[in-house]
């Protein structure tokens, strides 16, 4: 009789068994010393106990001189008031205390079963092991390799080559696959450790891990080793990544990367999350967010940011971004500082918060808040709300210069063709010749200015009424070269896109104060008492 031999244990230096195999029954015994001369022939409603473990069949060779015996049709062991196993056939060693099922093999331990073509069953590990395909079923998993074994004391299972975990099993339509090299996995807690490169698919999240942990209850997962997780266009790239598969939520840490790969852009740093039900999106701890929609990818930095999404999976939907404290950005036509800033998708529209100042080629805005349009991959037009200042370096000594509450600049092809500034405004300007030499500074007040731009020249200004003098060049008096609120702030513009990184104040004595405007006194009737019949 031949038999497939399971794989060998290795540094196995087991102590071979003192206790005795016991024939309890069997209908008919004889022998047959042709045949097999070392075997007793036992024929129907067999029956054997080694230790307190109970094995039937309907046939067997018993060899008592070896303490084995091979078990055919409807064979049967039971090993207490929990584990059973049944084959086809059983070749059992009672010396080594191994029973090697095959054909049509069916473990059960507890809630637990395990089904397979081969199995071998070492009762003094307590350990189960199959080598030519198997499959473990619990209450809610499915489990099927090529290879694995399975401890009913510690209730663990190792799986490896083709390993394919199903949750929830058949027949109820799954929820999530995962698919692996190499998967431990515990029935009691229901947590598999896959290791090498596997696959999960959570609904319509996909799970890429070399090193992780998945638990089938709670449908969560802790992946190691840069781990990736993909929703759709949206993708989660961490040193670590945590995953819920029931609230769609995902937290990436160390080198955390999110990239939403339809609206081109991503946020990086050491800490991120997403959660995909409610298109919600932070990120913190050197956290930059990356825009690369446009031409020119823009690069902001600040402590932390929060993406939210209104009105999500509706024609309705639209994007705010915020970003708080030690906002520094940049990009190859825009450079801005502020504290805080929010960014409105249903207009294009960032607003910049608590002295804000923003930079285009040589020009310089500030205020006390800052609103950026930006129309496909260029800058549309800013808008400075109190306190505004537009600062152009003609030279390193002579700038031209607006002063008023408000001033709107407007772009075309990213260079700016109107600037229009409103209540209170001051000019300071510097006029070229033909022979582009610079004939003196223009110094101008009145309540309206429209400056036109072509080529980066002034083309024309209008003003409904001003006053100014024009001084020549070496008659402008030194006073009179900067506006009373004339900064320059060249020192904080960030210069490439690791410099957003660098936090860098203000001058003690130069941060801009808010202005703070007093509503008017409100009257007040006192002590008038109206009675009746009298006005």
């Amino acid at each position: 009789m031949s038999m497939t031999v399971g794989p060998v244990r290795k540094n196995d230096n087991r102590k071979p068994s003192d206790s005795r195999v016991h024939l309890l029954h069997a209908d008919r015994l004889y022998f047959n010393q042709r045949k097999h001369p070392t075997a007793q022939f036992l024929v129907g409603d067999v029956r054997f106990d080694h230790e307190g473990t109970l094995m039937f069949c309907d046939s067997a060779l018993f060899y008592e001189a070896t303490n084995s015996f091979d078990a055919y049709g409807h064979v049967r062991m039971r090993q207490g008031d929990t584990l059973s196993l049944v084959s086809e056939i059983l070749y059992y060693d009672g010396l080594d205390q191994i029973a090697r099922a095959r054909r049509n093999v069916v473990l059960k331990h507890r809630g637990t079963t395990l089904y397979a073509d081969s199995l071998d069953y070492d009762r003094l590990y307590d350990l189960g092991y199959f080598f030519e395909g198997g499959k473990l079923v619990d209450k809610d998993n499915e489990l099927t390799s090529d290879w694995g074994e399975y401890s009913p004391a510690t209730r663990d299972a190792v799986f490896n080559y083709n390993v394919r975990l199903i949750n929830p099993r058949p027949p109820k339509e799954a929820s999530s696959v995962l698919i692996s090299d190499t998967l431990y996995y515990n029935t009691r807690s229901g947590i598999a450790h896959v290791v090498g490169p596997s696959n999960l698919d959570n609904k319509d999240n996909h799970i890429y891990t070399e090193n992780g942990y998945y638990n089938s209850n709670t449908e969560e997962s802790y992946l190691l080793n840069r781990s990736i997780m993909q929703n759709g266009y949206k993708i989660l790239i961490g040193d670590s990544v945590y995953w819920n598969g029931k609230d769609e939520v995902g937290k990436a840490y160390g080198h955390a990367v999110y990239t939403d790969t339809l609206n081109k852009n991503k946020f990086v740093g050491n800490y991120a999350l997403y959660d995909d039900k409610r298109g919600y999106a932070e990120a913190a701890d050197s956290a930059v967010l990356i825009d690369y929609s446009q031409k020119d990818t823009f690069y902001a930095h600040a402590d932390s940011f929060f993406l939210y999404t209104y009105h999500i999976d509706t024609d309705s939907m639209y994007r705010m971004l915020h970003a708080y404290h030690h906002v520094r950005a940049y990009g190859a036509d825009l450079q801005a500082v502020c504290d805080s800033m929010v960014y409105d998708g249903r207009d294009s529209c960032t607003t910049m918060y608590k002295d804000p100042i923003v930079w285009q080629k040589e020009q310089q805005l500030l205020g006390e808040e800052i609103k950026a349009w930006r129309n496909d991959s260029t800058l549309d037009s800013v808008y400075v709300i109190n306190q505004a200042l537009s600062v152009e370096q003609v030279d390193s000594v002579h700038y031209n210069q607006i002063a008023s509450k408000e001033i709107h600049t407007y772009f075309k092809d990213g260079n700016i063709w109107l600037t229009v500034a409103d209540m209170n405004v001051y000019v300071n300007f510097y006029p070229f010749d033909s022979d582009s030499l610079m004939i003196g500074m223009n110094h101008t007040e009145s309540s309206l200015m429209k400056m036109f731009m072509k080529n980066r020249k002034v083309e024309k200004i209008w003003m409904p009424e001003a006053s100014g003098v024009m001084y020549p060049m070496t008659m402008i008096p030194k006073n009179a070269l900067y506006l009373d609120n004339f900064a320059w702030f060249d020192y904080i513009r960030p210069k490439n896109k690791d410099d957003i990184f660098n936090w860098r104040p203000k001058r003690a004595g130069t941060e801009l104060k808010e202005s703070v405007s007093h509503a008017a006194p409100l009257q007040k009737l006192d002590k008038v008492k109206l009675k009746k019949g009298k006005k």
